[in-house]
């Protein structure tokens, strides 16, 4: 997801940034820069002066810059934590070029679902399509039982369920992510 990689990309500069100003402040106050540096006072500087000399107008400015910032980052927030890259609807191409038929996403993905937890030894199924609605990809998690014949099983699944889903949609080069995963649990004895 390209989400996620300028996330890392960004809190590695902002982490990277952090660092350097402690460093600085670190070396100035150990005298690293000189002893003028070292024995001046944090608001005895240029900086704090046109503070005070402008602060009738610059705190306003300052609140204004700071609420924007805020917003900015719930924004942010609200789209790592609640956004996916899944897709909801997918174009069904015809013969007519004036058709606009869709299909929507959540349906292929039950109905792909349901058939894979109708195989033996399955125990449960999650299905999503991913990317976007006109490079698809269905992403399928199939939990077993812990004898299950991971081959047989995956086999079953790629020449049924997932071959369907590829004649349903007319993908035949559909990309399917497949993973099983073994339960290790022991289901619950009844006496």
């Amino acid at each position: 997801m390209h989400a996620d990689r300028t996330n890392r990309i960004v809190l590695l500069l902002l982490g990277l940034l952090l660092t350097v100003a402690g460093v600085a402040g670190v070396l100035a106050g150990s005298g690293a820069f000189g002893s003028a540096v070292a024995d001046r006072t944090l608001a005895g500087n240029g900086a704090s002066r046109f503070v005070g000399d402008n602060g009738r107008w610059l705190w306003p400015v300052a609140a204004a810059v700071a609420l924007i910032v805020a917003l900015l980052v719930l924004r942010w927030l609200i789209a790592v934590l609640f956004s996916t890259d899944r897709v909801r609807v997918l174009p069904l191409h015809t013969d007519r070029a004036t058709d606009r038929t869709t299909l929507a996403a959540p349906a292929v993905a039950d109905a792909v679902r349901g058939e894979i937890e109708g195989y033996h030894t399955v125990r449960s199924a999650k299905v999503w399509l991913i990317g976007s609605s006109e490079e698809p990809r269905l992403a399928v998690r199939v939990d077993t039982e812990a004898d299950a014949d991971l081959g047989a099983l995956r086999d079953r699944i790629e020449h049924g369920a997932l071959a369907h889903a590829r004649h349903a949609l007319d993908r035949p080069d559909l990309p399917i992510r497949l993973d099983l995963e073994l339960t290790r649990q022991q289901p619950a004895r009844v006496a």
